[in-house]
């Protein structure tokens, strides 16, 4: 795998690059070589954060760690993207049959046979909710969510009459999902 590294307010040394494709390189044994990692070291007062994407055939890896340590939070984004690869493994298995982008002995199975003991859950639906859809602006939709303290609302577009959604971002501005046909 390749990688490309880069640091917001932060300057990124040898000893953390060595440290992100150290513990990177445990992935190598589930994917092909051909794929580049991208690595976001940033620093955000005492919060530092690592953002690490891999585009794989089909989909997109993204794990995002904070912690108070730069090397904690390269351990927990590895975790996190192991934990992403069997779920993404198991899912392109059992619908698509799906498994070039994996190493062969990673697609069988026999890696984690050993390592975790343990079959993933399968998703459950815990509850469903239903609810009138009146048509409004986006803007009123986004009020709509301040009022209910949600961090996204789900209604009908008034000026297209098509589902949308409306949902808060970090930066505390708003985002608009629209069905593209």
């Amino acid at each position: 795998m390749r990688y490309t590294i880069t640091g917001k307010n932060i300057e990124v040394t040898e000893a953390l690059k060595n440290r992100v494709i150290d513990k990177l390189s445990k992935l190598d044994k589930f994917l092909v070589d051909d794929l580049e990692a991208q690595v976001t070291m940033s620093v955000e007062k005492l919060r530092h954060i690592i953002e690490v994407t891999i585009p794989i055939k089909g989909s997109i890896l993204r794990a995002e760690v904070e912690d108070i340590d730069m090397y904690a939070a390269i351990d927990s984004v590895v975790d996190v993207l192991e934990r992403q690869l069997l779920k993404h493994k198991n899912k392109l298995r059992a619908k698509y049959r799906h498994t070039d982008t994996f190493q062969d002995a990673f697609v069988s199975g026999t890696m984690f046979a050993e390592e975790d003991g343990e079959k993933e859950p399968a998703i459950k639906i815990q509850r469903v909710k239903r609810f009138d859809m009146k048509p409004m602006h986006a803007e009123d939709a986004c009020l709509e969510m301040d009022l209910l303290g949600h961090n996204f609302f789900v209604f009908r577009n008034a000026e297209t009459d098509d589902i949308n959604v409306v949902y808060k971002r970090k930066n505390g501005t708003y985002g608009l999902i629209e069905p593209e046909f």
